[in-house]
Protein backbone atom coordinates (compact mmCIF):
# COMPACT_ATOMS: atom_id res chain seq x y z
CA UNK A 1 0.00 0.00 0.00
CA UNK A 2 1.39 3.69 -0.80
CA UNK A 3 1.46 5.40 2.04
CA UNK A 4 0.47 9.43 1.80
CA UNK A 5 -0.48 12.39 4.62
CA UNK A 6 -3.82 13.74 3.24
CA UNK A 7 -5.25 10.83 1.11
CA UNK A 8 -5.22 6.84 1.38
CA UNK A 9 -5.16 4.07 -1.55
CA UNK A 10 -5.91 0.82 -1.34
CA UNK A 11 -5.62 -1.72 -4.49
CA UNK A 12 -7.95 -4.95 -4.32
CA UNK A 13 -6.73 -8.23 -5.67
CA UNK A 14 -9.17 -7.87 -8.35
CA UNK A 15 -7.84 -4.75 -9.82
CA UNK A 16 -10.26 -1.89 -8.10
CA UNK A 17 -8.54 0.46 -6.67
CA UNK A 18 -10.23 2.73 -4.02
CA UNK A 19 -9.02 6.57 -3.19
CA UNK A 20 -10.18 8.44 0.24
CA UNK A 21 -9.90 11.93 0.47
CA UNK A 22 -8.66 11.68 4.23
CA UNK A 23 -8.86 15.12 5.93
CA UNK A 24 -11.92 14.59 7.86
CA UNK A 25 -11.96 17.31 10.35
CA UNK A 26 -11.64 19.72 7.65
CA UNK A 27 -14.45 18.17 4.87
CA UNK A 28 -11.30 17.07 2.54
CA UNK A 29 -10.67 20.70 2.20
CA UNK A 30 -7.67 20.52 -0.40
CA UNK A 31 -4.22 21.83 0.81
CA UNK A 32 -0.91 21.68 -0.78
CA UNK A 33 0.11 18.73 0.61
CA UNK A 34 -2.71 17.04 -0.66
CA UNK A 35 -2.13 18.53 -4.00
CA UNK A 36 1.30 16.90 -3.92
CA UNK A 37 -0.36 13.54 -2.84
CA UNK A 38 -2.58 13.54 -5.41
CA UNK A 39 -0.24 14.64 -8.02
CA UNK A 40 1.86 11.40 -6.39
CA UNK A 41 -1.16 8.61 -7.24
CA UNK A 42 -2.31 9.48 -10.43
CA UNK A 43 1.47 9.64 -11.75
CA UNK A 44 1.70 6.21 -10.59
CA UNK A 45 -1.61 5.09 -11.99
CA UNK A 46 -0.42 6.31 -15.60
CA UNK A 47 1.77 3.23 -15.27
CA UNK A 48 0.34 0.71 -12.74
CA UNK A 49 -2.04 -1.86 -15.03
CA UNK A 50 -2.74 -3.90 -11.77
CA UNK A 51 -5.42 -0.85 -10.82
CA UNK A 52 -8.49 -1.45 -13.76
CA UNK A 53 -11.00 0.88 -11.91
CA UNK A 54 -10.77 3.66 -9.70
CA UNK A 55 -13.34 4.50 -6.73
CA UNK A 56 -13.33 8.37 -5.62
CA UNK A 57 -14.54 8.97 -1.75
CA UNK A 58 -13.94 11.27 0.75
CA UNK A 59 -14.09 10.41 4.61
CA UNK A 60 -16.21 11.67 7.07
CA UNK A 61 -18.97 13.92 6.65
CA UNK A 62 -17.82 15.34 2.92
CA UNK A 63 -16.92 14.24 0.16
CA UNK A 64 -14.40 17.51 -0.31
CA UNK A 65 -15.05 20.73 0.78
CA UNK A 66 -12.81 22.63 -1.51
CA UNK A 67 -9.67 24.87 -1.27
CA UNK A 68 -8.73 24.72 2.51
CA UNK A 69 -8.70 28.74 3.08
CA UNK A 70 -5.39 28.52 5.38
CA UNK A 71 -3.51 26.98 2.37
CA UNK A 72 -5.26 29.92 0.34
CA UNK A 73 -4.63 32.67 2.56
CA UNK A 74 -1.01 32.14 2.33
CA UNK A 75 -0.57 32.37 -1.37
CA UNK A 76 -0.60 36.13 -0.25
CA UNK A 77 1.58 36.08 2.50
CA UNK A 78 4.67 37.86 2.37
CA UNK A 79 6.08 35.10 5.33
CA UNK A 80 6.36 31.80 5.11
CA UNK A 81 5.48 29.39 7.81
CA UNK A 82 8.85 27.08 7.64
CA UNK A 83 6.19 24.27 7.93
CA UNK A 84 5.47 25.02 4.40
CA UNK A 85 8.69 26.43 2.82
CA UNK A 86 9.35 22.56 1.37
CA UNK A 87 6.68 23.33 -1.61
CA UNK A 88 9.44 25.66 -3.74
CA UNK A 89 6.44 27.02 -5.35
CA UNK A 90 5.67 29.20 -1.82
CA UNK A 91 9.00 30.45 -2.18
CA UNK A 92 8.44 32.22 -5.14
CA UNK A 93 8.72 36.78 -4.11
CA UNK A 94 6.19 37.58 -6.78
CA UNK A 95 2.73 37.27 -5.68
CA UNK A 96 1.36 36.85 -8.86
CA UNK A 97 3.79 34.48 -10.32
CA UNK A 98 3.11 32.51 -6.96
CA UNK A 99 -0.45 32.20 -7.37
CA UNK A 100 -0.18 31.64 -11.32
CA UNK A 101 2.07 28.58 -10.59
CA UNK A 102 -0.24 26.88 -7.72
CA UNK A 103 -3.31 27.55 -10.13
CA UNK A 104 -1.40 25.64 -12.52
CA UNK A 105 -0.38 22.76 -10.67
CA UNK A 106 -3.75 22.12 -8.98
CA UNK A 107 -5.55 22.20 -12.05
CA UNK A 108 -3.12 19.72 -13.67
CA UNK A 109 -4.47 17.00 -11.13
CA UNK A 110 -7.98 17.42 -13.13
CA UNK A 111 -6.07 16.89 -16.32
CA UNK A 112 -4.62 13.39 -15.02
CA UNK A 113 -7.82 12.27 -13.72
CA UNK A 114 -8.71 12.40 -17.28
CA UNK A 115 -5.19 11.18 -18.56
CA UNK A 116 -5.04 8.03 -16.69
CA UNK A 117 -6.64 4.96 -18.40
CA UNK A 118 -8.78 3.71 -15.37
CA UNK A 119 -12.60 4.98 -15.14
CA UNK A 120 -12.66 6.62 -12.41
CA UNK A 121 -16.49 6.27 -10.42
CA UNK A 122 -16.89 9.28 -7.55
CA UNK A 123 -18.89 8.60 -4.17
CA UNK A 124 -20.31 11.96 -3.34
CA UNK A 125 -21.68 12.12 0.14
CA UNK A 126 -22.07 15.74 1.82
CA UNK A 127 -20.35 18.89 0.69
CA UNK A 128 -18.33 18.57 -3.12
CA UNK A 129 -17.65 22.46 -3.20
CA UNK A 130 -15.20 24.29 -5.34
CA UNK A 131 -12.15 21.91 -6.39
CA UNK A 132 -14.52 19.14 -4.67
CA UNK A 133 -17.10 19.59 -7.29
CA UNK A 134 -14.04 19.71 -9.83
CA UNK A 135 -13.14 16.13 -8.50
CA UNK A 136 -16.39 15.22 -9.38
CA UNK A 137 -16.88 16.81 -12.78
CA UNK A 138 -13.65 15.31 -13.74
CA UNK A 139 -14.89 11.53 -12.89
CA UNK A 140 -16.27 9.58 -15.14
CA UNK A 141 -19.52 8.06 -13.66
CA UNK A 142 -20.88 9.80 -10.12
CA UNK A 143 -23.07 7.94 -7.54
CA UNK A 144 -24.91 10.40 -4.58
CA UNK A 145 -26.15 10.02 -1.24
CA UNK A 146 -29.53 12.26 -0.48
CA UNK A 147 -27.36 14.73 1.42
CA UNK A 148 -24.77 15.16 -1.18
CA UNK A 149 -24.93 18.81 -2.82
CA UNK A 150 -22.57 20.47 -5.27
CA UNK A 151 -21.74 23.98 -5.44
CA UNK A 152 -19.11 26.59 -7.32
CA UNK A 153 -17.68 28.19 -4.21
CA UNK A 154 -14.76 30.11 -5.82
CA UNK A 155 -17.71 32.87 -7.17
CA UNK A 156 -18.74 33.72 -3.78
CA UNK A 157 -15.44 34.68 -2.77
CA UNK A 158 -15.17 37.12 -5.93
CA UNK A 159 -13.18 34.91 -7.68
CA UNK A 160 -14.01 33.53 -10.80
CA UNK A 161 -16.67 30.67 -11.17
CA UNK A 162 -14.17 29.01 -14.30
CA UNK A 163 -12.45 27.26 -11.87
CA UNK A 164 -10.81 23.59 -12.18
CA UNK A 165 -12.43 22.69 -14.94
CA UNK A 166 -15.62 22.85 -14.12
CA UNK A 167 -16.56 25.32 -17.54
CA UNK A 168 -15.32 22.67 -19.25
CA UNK A 169 -16.88 19.79 -18.02
CA UNK A 170 -20.09 21.33 -16.51
CA UNK A 171 -21.67 21.95 -19.75
CA UNK A 172 -20.50 18.87 -21.57
CA UNK A 173 -22.46 17.44 -18.64
CA UNK A 174 -25.20 19.16 -18.61
CA UNK A 175 -26.08 21.71 -21.39
CA UNK A 176 -24.78 25.49 -21.27
CA UNK A 177 -27.54 26.80 -20.42
CA UNK A 178 -28.49 25.24 -16.95
CA UNK A 179 -24.55 24.77 -16.41
CA UNK A 180 -23.84 28.81 -17.12
CA UNK A 181 -27.24 29.21 -14.35
CA UNK A 182 -25.46 27.18 -12.20
CA UNK A 183 -21.66 28.69 -12.33
CA UNK A 184 -23.05 32.17 -12.03
CA UNK A 185 -25.18 31.84 -9.43
CA UNK A 186 -22.72 29.65 -7.33
CA UNK A 187 -26.09 28.04 -5.50
CA UNK A 188 -26.00 24.66 -4.30
CA UNK A 189 -27.18 21.91 -6.60
CA UNK A 190 -28.92 18.90 -4.63
CA UNK A 191 -28.96 15.53 -4.88
CA UNK A 192 -32.21 15.13 -6.60
CA UNK A 193 -31.76 17.83 -8.71
CA UNK A 194 -28.17 16.44 -9.65
CA UNK A 195 -29.67 13.29 -10.88
CA UNK A 196 -32.79 14.34 -12.72
CA UNK A 197 -30.43 16.99 -14.81
CA UNK A 198 -27.60 14.06 -15.38
CA UNK A 199 -25.14 15.00 -13.40
CA UNK A 200 -25.14 11.82 -10.83
CA UNK A 201 -25.73 8.44 -12.15
CA UNK A 202 -28.14 7.70 -8.99
CA UNK A 203 -28.67 8.59 -5.25
CA UNK A 204 -28.70 5.78 -2.71
CA UNK A 205 -28.38 5.70 1.29
CA UNK A 206 -25.09 6.34 2.54
CA UNK A 207 -24.61 2.92 4.25
CA UNK A 208 -24.95 1.57 -0.10
CA UNK A 209 -22.60 4.15 -1.45
CA UNK A 210 -19.38 1.96 -1.51
CA UNK A 211 -21.57 -0.68 -2.03
CA UNK A 212 -22.90 0.61 -4.91
CA UNK A 213 -19.51 1.74 -6.34
CA UNK A 214 -17.88 -1.30 -5.98
CA UNK A 215 -20.77 -3.35 -7.76
CA UNK A 216 -20.44 -0.77 -10.64
CA UNK A 217 -16.63 -0.99 -10.71
CA UNK A 218 -16.77 -5.05 -10.69
CA UNK A 219 -19.18 -4.67 -13.64
CA UNK A 220 -16.58 -2.97 -15.67
CA UNK A 221 -14.07 -5.06 -14.49
CA UNK A 222 -15.53 -7.64 -17.12
CA UNK A 223 -14.70 -5.45 -20.42
CA UNK A 224 -11.69 -5.33 -22.13
CA UNK A 225 -8.74 -3.70 -20.18
CA UNK A 226 -7.37 -2.78 -23.30
CA UNK A 227 -11.03 -1.75 -24.41
CA UNK A 228 -12.15 0.27 -21.27
CA UNK A 229 -8.76 2.43 -21.54
CA UNK A 230 -9.57 3.08 -25.57
CA UNK A 231 -13.13 3.67 -24.78
CA UNK A 232 -12.02 6.38 -22.61
CA UNK A 233 -9.54 8.25 -24.91
CA UNK A 234 -12.12 8.31 -27.21
CA UNK A 235 -14.65 9.76 -24.58
CA UNK A 236 -11.87 12.38 -24.14
CA UNK A 237 -10.95 13.14 -27.72
CA UNK A 238 -15.36 13.17 -28.36
CA UNK A 239 -15.19 16.57 -26.08
CA UNK A 240 -13.51 18.91 -28.01
CA UNK A 241 -13.65 16.90 -30.86
CA UNK A 242 -14.21 19.22 -34.35
CA UNK A 243 -16.61 16.40 -36.60
CA UNK A 244 -17.83 12.55 -36.79
CA UNK A 245 -15.17 11.89 -39.35
CA UNK A 246 -12.09 12.61 -36.60
CA UNK A 247 -14.07 10.69 -34.38
CA UNK A 248 -14.68 7.40 -36.70
CA UNK A 249 -11.18 7.89 -37.21
CA UNK A 250 -10.01 7.60 -33.96
CA UNK A 251 -12.68 4.77 -33.08
CA UNK A 252 -11.97 2.61 -36.38
CA UNK A 253 -8.49 2.51 -35.35
CA UNK A 254 -9.18 1.43 -31.56
CA UNK A 255 -11.73 -1.59 -33.05
CA UNK A 256 -8.82 -3.01 -34.64
CA UNK A 257 -6.21 -2.52 -32.07
CA UNK A 258 -8.90 -4.20 -29.52
CA UNK A 259 -10.09 -6.61 -32.35
CA UNK A 260 -5.87 -7.84 -32.60
CA UNK A 261 -5.62 -7.91 -29.14
CA UNK A 262 -5.67 -11.15 -27.05
CA UNK A 263 -8.20 -10.03 -25.28
CA UNK A 264 -11.14 -10.59 -27.80
CA UNK A 265 -10.38 -14.23 -27.81
CA UNK A 266 -10.91 -14.44 -23.77
CA UNK A 267 -14.34 -12.02 -24.49
CA UNK A 268 -15.44 -14.66 -27.75
CA UNK A 269 -15.34 -17.62 -25.19
CA UNK A 270 -16.88 -15.96 -22.32
CA UNK A 271 -19.74 -15.00 -24.05
CA UNK A 272 -20.42 -18.62 -25.71
CA UNK A 273 -20.04 -20.07 -22.52
CA UNK A 274 -22.21 -17.53 -20.96
CA UNK A 275 -19.84 -16.96 -18.15
CA UNK A 276 -17.77 -13.29 -17.19
CA UNK A 277 -14.26 -12.88 -18.76
CA UNK A 278 -11.88 -13.62 -16.76
CA UNK A 279 -9.23 -10.34 -17.20
CA UNK A 280 -6.89 -9.13 -17.09
CA UNK A 281 -4.76 -11.49 -20.15
CA UNK A 282 -0.70 -11.32 -19.61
Amino acid sequence: MMEFKTIQFELKENGVGILTLKRPEKLNAITFQMEEDLHALLDHLMVNLDCRVLILKGEGRAFCAGMDLQDGIILNSKKLPPSLEKFNFLNISDPLKRKMYHQWRISQIYVKMRKISQPIIALIHGAATGGGMGFALASDMRIATPEAKFMNAAVHLGLSGADVGMSYFLPRLIGMARAAEILYTGRFVDAKEAEKIGLVLKVVEKEQLLEEGIKLAEELLTKSPLGLRMTKEAINLSLDSPSLENMLQFENSSIVVTFSAKDIQEATSAFFEKRKPRYPLK
